[in-house]
């Protein structure tokens, strides 16, 4: 008797261990049928960049200011004093319609996590305004405003202007109007700092190379329409550089003046004038 209660035993533990085996088999063949997800690249995207866009973006977004172009037939110089010192290193912006990013900066697998130290903004002396900010017609507030910026401006010719909005476009279509008014910023700085009077000539030297075939949406012209027309900018603070860290790597970039992420994309000023 006792050796036939061991029999029926050693059965039951027979077959819970065979169960226990088609288990973790069953586990392993889902497992592996299953897509794995791959692990992004390290987000540097300002979550709290919402509570600092501008309350009446919506308003100034869709204004109608299209009596305002001018028709002059070539750029004008801007009214800003101009410097002659152009930077050593002009850096470049790869082809998306996504992101702006850098084509000479080291460029890493979108699977891997960027090595670069991040740079961070340098804080202003007092804390900033965001309503000072967004009553002078600047689209995001930002906690490092320079109070003595200005640029000129700058009137645009067809040819340019149809360029521009192509290259908000090829650059950060995907920003909507406040990312194509960054990069539209970022060029009319170039012009009234770095003496340039035409697009082709910034998207040369600074090694743009968004597409500027893509025919651009109502977001991009309004945005040239804003910074260049009616003379605003998107920040209290000159931009000259951009790149999306998610796509490169640039020791070059984070060597430079942060001054805000928009949706991954860096923003930065040179140091010095």
């Amino acid at each position: 008797m006792k050796k036939f209660f061991e029999n029926k035993l050693n059965t039951v533990l027979t077959v819970i261990l065979g169960v226990l085996i088609l288990t973790l088999l069953g586990h392993s063949v889902i497992s592996a049928l299953t897509p794995q997800t791959k692990k992004p690249a390290v987000s540097t995207s300002d979550t709290a960049y919402k509570s600092r866009i501008n309350p009446n973006i919506t308003k100034i977004a869709t204004a109608d200011t299209a009596a305002s172009e001018p028709t002059e037939a070539a750029a004008t110089k801007p009214t800003q004093p101009v410097s002659t010192q152009a930077t050593t290193v002009k850096p470049s912006t790869a082809p998306t319609t996504v992101k702006p990013t850098t084509a000479k900066a080291s460029t890493v697998a979108t699977t891997q996590a960027p090595t670069v130290q991040f740079a961070t903004a340098i804080p202003a002396a007092e804390p900033a305004d965001y309503n000072e900010q967004w009553n002078a017609g600047y689209l995001v507030a930002i906690d490092n405003p320079d109070k003595t910026y200005k640029s000129g401006q700058v009137t645009l010719s067809d040819h340019d202007r149809d360029l521009l909005e192509r290259l908000c476009m090829g650059e950060f279509g995907s920003g909507g109007f406040v990312g194509a008014s960054l990069i539209a910023q970022s060029v009319k700085d170039a012009m009234c700092f770095d003496g340039f009077t035409s697009v082709d000539a910034i998207i040369r030297d600074y090694h743009y190379t968004g597409s500027t075939d893509i025919p651009a949406n109502d977001n991009c012209k309004q945005a040239v329409r804003y910074i260049f027309d009616e003379n605003h900018d998107a920040v209290q603070h000159r931009i000259l550089y951009m790149y999306n860290p998610l796509l490169v790597a640039s020791e070059f970039h984070e060597s430079q003046n942060y001054i805000l992420t928009y949706e991954d994309v860096r923003f930065f000023d040179r140091w010095g004038y």
